[in-house]
Order: C-alpha cells, then structure tokens, then sequence
C-alpha cells in the first residue's frame, strides 16, 4: 500500500516566490497593456483569457472528482487526491476575480459593454437584456458560483482528507450521496458562467451550445493537467508506487474521449448556426477573417484532429514520454481556443498575441501553482484509507 506521509509541499524558496513572480509577472503584463493603444482594457481582456483557462482546469477537477463518487468508481482512487486539490484551488480563482469584477465600475476598463449606462441607453436589444445583463445580479450570480464551486470542492476534499486519519468508511457514503447534487449544480453553474463571464462580451450573439462547449473544453484542460501534475510527482519520488501505466492508460482514454466530444460540440454549434443563415453567424465571420482564421484552422487540427490520431493508439496511452507530450500539446490549444473565445472581441482585425499575454499567463500560472502548493502541504497525495483503494492498486486495462 502507499505510505501515508504527508506531501512537504515545495521546497521554501519555491513556496515564497511563486506568489511573488506571480505578481510581479501580472504587473508586468498591466504595465504593457496600460501603453498600447487598448490600455486597461487590453490587460484586463489578456486577463480574462488566462484567468478562464486555469478556472476551467479547476472545474474540470470538480467534475472529476464528483463523477468518481456517483459512478463509484475504483480505479480512480489513486489519482482522486491530485484531482480534489486542483477543484479545491476555486477559493483561490474567487479572489482572483476581483479585478474582472472592477471593471465593472469603471469606464476606460469595462471589457463588458453591457455594463455601460450609456451603451445600453442607445441600444434597444441591450435594454431588453437588462433584467438579466446588469451589474447588481451579474455580481450576485459570481457569488453564488464560487459558494457553490468551494463549497461543493472543500467537502469533498475535506472528508477524504479526515478518512485518512479516521479510516472511517462513512466518509466515502457521505461523498457518493452527496455528489449527484454536485453534478447538477455543476452543469447549471458552468452553463450560466460561459454565458456571463465569456459569451456576454458580445451580448447581440447567444449560442444554447456554448455552455457545453466550455465544459468540454475544461475537463480536456483538466485532464492534461491532471496527467502532467502526477508524472511530475512521479519523477521526484511521490506516488511512484500507487499511480500505474494502468492508470495513466485510462487517463488518456478519458483525454481522447473528451478531445472527440469538444469537437462534436464544436461542429455542432458551427453547423447549426451557419446552415441556418441566421444574424448569429457574424460571430463566426470575425473569426474566420485575417490573421484569425488561422487560429481556427489551427484549433480544427490541433485541438482535435491530430491529437485525435496520436491518442488513438494503445501503445502511446502506455509509454509515459509520449502520452505527457499529448498532455503538454493540449494544455497548449486549451489556452488556444480560449484566446480565439475572447480576443477577436477586442481586436477583430488583427491577431493581437504579445509580451503582455504571456506575462499574464505567467503571472496567473504561477499564482495557480502557489495556490495548489498550499492546498497540498501536509496532506498524503493519495487517500490510504479509502476503502477501495486494493481495488485501484490491482486496476489493469483490458
């Protein structure tokens, strides 16, 4: 069986500068925002991305871990612990969102032109949406989200983390009655947040796909996260002898699963819209113009085609370099197709991708991390006295 110790966290040095290189890093790209010709709002548009893109990693981990416990599933148990830590990281993307809500308040720095008195004054079609699109409930709903999103994450990894010490296996009961309510509150949460935070950055198109779209999207981002944490655990001694080629074969079977799903939803919402001729398409029209329809060339083969082909074989899922490859090629087009979500919104007639991004990225990367480093501290990185743990040990592929 895995030992039981307690994970150390990263060394001392590691712990103090990742915060600080992370906001040192977010400085960097506002100061580079601030002198090019968008100003805040061209920070603030790069921050939106990055920010979405680690949140969705985040959500992708409650889904997880909440759909381990209502399928009751055995041959997760070993890598659940890594999952429970990246979903209970939503406490830290709560207060990371703080700026995106600011903005709100503020004229030369709203990225939501539904916030805008003046806008909605002159725009019937805005008006209309107002009940819905206002900044009091659009501040409501986040809180809500995020209750919801730590709530639902801190209890799961707070029984698992007292079965540890306990051996109680109620704890485990406790977690299968209560997830099929997390389910439920998951899809309604990041349905509604798809549409707040992303697609209301153009409040004259709607797309009932969208939601699904996001999801998709975040538990593809989840599962490349998820394998790269755990074989970067592996090389330096932890979990070495509890997270197996087995496991890291249904991982990638789950990865090419969702791969094949993203770009069925994606396919559906082009198709659907674009057949029917309907207003809704100008969306698509912006996207597939200069130097942006070579972002959404690159997404069709990227994030689904090729990918789909290298990860069909069994043999790749099985050798660890090349299936951790795959990962770090999806991690990629993940933060890809966010970036072709958001930036045309801002910039529509030019690829807009700088130094500014990437010190975001950065910044926001580095935050995370610190973020799951704390999380992780003195907790085992694999829940020893779950009492279908033998059953994960022993788990073999068929």
């Amino acid at each position: 069986r895995p030992s039981q110790d307690p994970f150390p966290g990263l060394p001392t040095a590691a712990t103090i500068a990742l915060p600080i290189v992370g906001m040192a890093a977010l400085a960097a790209s506002l100061w580079l925002g601030w002198n090019q010709s968008g100003g805040a709002k061209a920070f603030l548009a790069s921050y939106l991305v990055n920010y979405c893109f680690f949140l969705s990693i985040t959500l992708g981990a409650l889904f997880f871990v909440a759909l381990q416990h209502v399928v009751r599933a055995g041959w997760s148990i070993a890598i659940r612990r890594v999952a429970e830590i990246l979903a209970a990281n939503t406490s830290l993307m709560a207060i990371l969102f703080v700026p995106i809500l600011l903005s709100l308040f503020f004229d030369s720095a709203r990225i939501y032109i539904w916030s805008d008195p003046a806008i909605v004054a002159d725009n019937r079609l805005l008006e209309y949406k107002t009940p819905y699109l206002n900044v009091p409930f659009f501040i409501v709903r986040t809180v809500i989200y995020f209750a919801i999103w730590i709530g639902t994450s801190r209890f799961f990894l707070s029984e698992s983390t007292c079965q540890d010490e306990t051996g109680d296996p109620d704890a485990t009961h406790r977690m299968e009655k209560f997830a099929p309510l997390v389910l439920v509150l998951f899809g309604i949460t990041v349905t509604f947040v798809s549409f707040d935070w992303l697609m209301s950055l153009e409040p004259y198109w709607f797309s009932t796909i969208y939601g699904l779209y996001f999801f998709a999207g975040a538990v593809v981002g989840f599962f490349s996260t998820l394998l790269l944490i755990t074989m970067a655990l592996q090389a330096t001694g932890w979990a070495s002898s509890s997270i197996t080629t087995e496991h890291y074969h249904e991982l990638g079977k789950l990865l090419f699963g969702f791969i094949i799903f993203w770009g069925y939803m994606a396919f559906s919402q082009y198709m659907l819209i674009w057949y029917a001729n309907i207003p809704e398409s100008v969306w698509y029209l912006v996207r597939q113009r200069g130097s942006w329809a070579w972002i959404g060339i690159a997404l069709l083969f990227g994030h689904l085609l090729i990918p789909m082909v290298g990860l069909m074989s069994r043999e790749v899922k099985r050798r660890k370099f090349l299936l951790g490859a795959w990962a770090v090629w999806i991690f990629v087009f993940h933060w890809l197709d966010l970036y072709w979500l958001v930036m045309p919104v801002f910039s529509p007639d030019r690829l807009s991708f700088g130094m500014m991004d990437l010190c975001c990225f950065a910044g926001m990367g580095c935050l995370f991390l610190a973020g799951l480093n704390q999380l992780a501290r003195q907790r085992a990185l694999v829940p020893a006295q779950d009492p279908r743990l033998d059953e994960s040990l022993a788990f073999e592929n068929l």
